[in-house]
Order: structure tokens, then sequence, then C-alpha cells
């Protein structure tokens, strides 16, 4: 008794401690990610010692600005009824390596965030680039047309004035500058200096600068993206790198509605364990807004599988296809999809922005103009992340800056013109991350495989130890050809089994109508039956085998 008692405690052991396994394996699969990702995040969180900061701070990779200008080489065939539709030229690109850095840091535990500026060095690489700085390049005259749309509203006596000073500069419905002047540089325009003189006898007129140039006073400075409050993380992984406020406010005023929410990443920190049903959010200060992009596919860099984002329609609508993006409406104006008036963003001026080339746009602002191919591989905006830490691992693409040339009557050269939205340029910043740092990303998605196989090794050890008796019961019998025997012939020839139908009446006991002994079936009448029927016997009363 002591035996067989030991023998069933030590199976229900093993059965228990399978049960066990099988248990903390199930939690452990359905866990695994999130404990992961809080131990990852208690060590990445943003501090000034976590191993993220110097890489957050100044960016371990070498980054790049691409420019792209647009040369408009037939300006002199723009007005009403011209057979010849405006003609453009890309040049360049022009690129410049970018040093960039944060400054002003700022550590707040009230809601668990820090507050910096950015503050970029470019300097222009001439060997990787397919033009000079001294290229000629002719665009639109911007500055021109902008002040004429503010004195069509004007008083006769302003209006005239502009008039004159149209003439005086001779100013055209194009420019012609050097392709360093229209980067960084910038030039000097006769009309803002015009501007800034009359702005000194009004208070309604002013003028914010006094060079025009694409990125005019952004080169060397702490203050052309603006003030920026991020959360660490520190409480709360999926925050980390998530805008809180830009320029103090967490909305933006710019744009209405959930138009004008600050929100999303700065480009460098995602949410972890991203799916291929998440949409990932970038906030541009140069737009004013923030971006979405939405899985596409999944790709591989340097062997680390990645979730490819990319900017679709939806980025670039007004409300045409997507109701949603209504409010990137202004003053009630809705272009068609493929351009987002930033106007309210640039000193309220007909500035757009677009995918370069009208890449995904209305078909209608292509037509308009020669010399554009959009091109997906070329034009595409994306951003390539390792999912399970959120990490970026390549960035491509950028936006075009677009200027609408419409008609304005009465102040020539504008009066005799065609509604165009007409190309500037387009920009893109290139990263992609080394080898050497793509093998330390990969460490992330190992541990994570690593987690799920100790997860299965446990669910299976568990399912061992439950079937480790059973299993062995039956090898056993299988090695055992007296026993095997024994349980597939229960009918054994040195038994003696009777078939009972009825009880007697006499005296209640049971009356056997067959016997089976020693093989072969015997009748109460001492006859002998060879046969087994068969092989089968279909009672419908008890067996007892005795």
């Amino acid at each position: 008794m002591t035996s067989r008692r030991c023998g069933l405690i030590r199976r229900l052991l093993f059965i228990i401690i399978g049960i066990l396994f099988i248990i903390a394996g199930v939690l452990l699969y359905i866990n695994w990610i999130d404990i992961f990702t809080r131990m990852r995040g208690k060590e990445m969180a943003l501090s000034p010692t976590s191993p993220a900061y110097p890489n957050w701070k100044v960016s371990p990779l070498p980054l790049y600005l691409d420019v792209y200008l647009f040369n408009w080489t037939n300006p002199e065939d723009f007005y009403v009824g011209s057979k010849r539709k405006p003609k453009v030229e890309q040049i360049g690109p022009y690129r410049f390596r970018e040093k960039p850095d944060k400054v002003d840091i700022e550590w707040h535990t009230s809601n668990v965030s820090i507050s910096f500026r950015k503050k970029s060095l470019f300097y222009f690489d001439a060997n990787s680039s397919r033009g000079s700085l001294e290229d000629k390049i002719t665009s639109v005259n911007t500055v021109a047309h902008t002040a004429a749309l503010r004195a069509k509203n004007e008083n006769i006596f302003q209006k005239l004035l502009l008039k004159k000073g149209l003439q005086l500069f001779k100013q055209g419905v194009s420019i012609t500058k050097t392709a360093e002047e229209w980067m960084f540089k910038g030039f000097i325009h006769p009309l803002v200096n015009m501007g800034k003189i009359a702005s000194q006898f009004s208070d309604d007129f002013k003028v914010p600068y006094d060079r025009i140039g694409y990125f005019y006073t952004r080169n060397d400075s702490a203050y052309y993206d603006g003030h920026f409050n991020m959360f660490t993380g520190a409480d709360d992984v999926h925050k980390m790198g998530q805008i809180h406020t830009w320029n103090h406010m967490t909305h933006n005023g710019v744009f209405p509605d959930q138009c004008g929410e600050v929100k999303g990443s700065m480009g460098e920190f995602f949410p972890p364990n991203l799916t291929t049903n998440d949409t990932i959010y970038i906030y541009l200060p140069d737009l004013c807004r923030a971006i979405p992009l939405d899985y596409t596919e999944t790709v591989k860099i340097h062997g680390v599988t990645a979730y490819k984002f990319s900017g679709g329609r939806r980025s670039i609508d007004n409300g045409t296809l997507y109701p949603e993006t209504k409010c990137f409406c202004v003053n009630g104006k809705c272009e068609a999809y493929g351009v987002i008036n930033i106007g309210p963003c640039k000193y309220n001026s007909s500035s757009y922005t677009s995918y370069p080339h009208f890449y995904q746009a209305d078909p209608s602002f292509l037509e308009a103009i020669d010399g554009l191919k959009p091109d997906k591989e070329k034009h595409e905006f994306f951003m390539t992340l390792e999912p399970n830490g959120g990490l970026v691992m390549d960035v491509g693409g950028g936006f075009q800056g677009n200027y609408l040339l419409e008609p304005i009557a009465g102040i020539p050269p504008f009066n005799n013109i065609e509604r165009t939205f007409m190309p500037l340029m387009w920009a893109e910043e290139r990263v992609r991350v080394s080898a050497e740092i793509a093998k330390d990303i990969a460490l992330v998605p190992f541990i994570v495989l690593l987690g799920q196989i100790l997860t299965g090794m446990l669910f299976a050890g568990g399912i061992i130890l439950i079937c480790w008796y059973p299993t062995k019961c039956i090898t056993h019998l299988c090695h055992d050809p007296k026993k095997k025997s024994s349980l597939l012939n229960p009918l054994s020839c040195n038994r003696t089994v009777t078939l009972m139908t009825q009880q007697s009446k006499s005296n209640g006991t049971s009356v056997p109508l067959l016997d089976y002994k020693n093989g072969k079936f015997i009748q109460p009448n001492g006859i002998v039956k060879d046969s087994l029927l068969n092989n089968t016997l279909s009672v419908q009363n008890d067996v007892i085998i005795r």
C-alpha cells in the first residue's frame, strides 16, 4: 500500500507541476512583450544619465539635407491665352551636411517631460551635390505678388503706391537669383526694404524679415524650429519622444480643431510594439502640423525586420477624400486633394505644400506644368521602424513648396496671368542606420524571440509532465507481449465468462444462457460451439467477468 500510495502521490505531483508549467507558459506568452517593454523602458527613458540621452542630443548618424530647386524656363510665356504651359527644370540636389544639437534643455518632473530647442549647422557638400551654389535659378517673384495681393483690398492711394513701386523696381512675375541666395544666404528685395520703411508709419503693416530665402535664418539658429516640450517616457515608455507642446501650446492655432493639434514624434522616438494596423504621427514645424504615416510594407534593413510607414493621400488632403481633413481648408477655400494651404504658417502668404512633383495629387496640378515627373521611389515620404522598439532605421522623402499665382485685377504684371500652382523647391532629409547600429537594434527582436521560445518550452514541458505516466504505461505495455495480449484480449482462455439475460423466477439468481470457457462457447445443455460468432457478440445485458 505504501509503495502504491507513493507512486500515486508522485503521479499527482508530476501532473500539478505540469499544469503550473502550462499556466506559466501561457501567462508569460501573453505578457512577455509588455514585461520586456517595461524593463527596456526603465533603461531607455530619457534622462541625463540614460543611454539614449547622448544620441538624442547629438545624432551619431550622418545627416544630409538634399535641396532641389525648380528653374522656371519660360516665364515670358505666362499670360492669359498663352499656348505654352509653365515649364520647370529640376536642379540639384544641393546637399548639405547637417550637425544638429539640442540646446536650452530643461527637465520637468511635474509631467515627466523635457523642454528644448533645436539648433543645426549646415555645410555645403560640393562633392555630393549636382550643381553649384552659383547656379542661376529663375522662380516666382513671391514678394511682389504677395504685396499685390495685400494691396488689392486697400485704398486707391496704397494701390497706386504699390503700382509705382513695381514699375520703379521693374518687378515682373519672375525673379532670378543664385542657388545660394534662394536657400540659406537669402537676398535683399527692394519691396522688402520699401515695406520696412512703410512699417515705421503704420502699426498694422509689419515686415517680419529683411532678406528672402527658403532657409534664411535657419542655419545655426536655435529659434527657427521653435520651442518643444517632449515626454521622456519615464512614467510610460509609450509616451517617450511624443511632443506635448510646441511654442508652449498644445494647439498651434494655425489650423482649427484636430488639424491644429500638437502631437506625434519629432522623428527620433516612436511607441514600441507597433503593429501593421497602427498609424504614427510626425510633427513638422515647417508645416505647422502633424503628418500621419500608415503601414505600407515589411522590409529588411541590414537583416533586421522593419515596418515601413508612408505618407498617403490622407496626409495631403483637405476634405476632398477624407472628411476629417476638411479643417485644413483656409477661409473656407478647399483646393483639390494633393496640396495643403500653409499660408497661415508662412506669414499668410499664398504658400502651399505637396509631395514632390505633385506625387499622389489631383492630376490637374501636374497637367498645368511641364517638366514634372512624379515617382514613388523618389518622392514617397516614409519612415521605416523596428516595430518592437519603435526605433528609426530609414527615413526618406520630403515635401515640396508651391506658390499660388493668381490674377490680381488692376495691378500689372499680375493682372493678365493664369491661376497656377507653381512648384518652387523641395527638400528631403535622408537617414539610414549603419550596419553596426542595426546589430544593436537587432537585439530587441532577438530578446523578444527568446522570451517566446522560453514560453514555448514551459508549455511543452508542462504537456510532457502531464502525459509522462500515461505514455510510460502505454510504452511498457507495448514492450510486454503478455500484458499486451491480456489488454487486447480480455476474454482470456483461462477465464470463464458467463453471459446472463434474466434471473430465475424461483430464487432470484442469475440463469446463464451461454458460458465461455477455454476458448469455446458452451450452452447450458452441454453443447460446445467452436465458432466465436464471427468475433462479434452483441448482448444487451451486463457482462460479468468472473
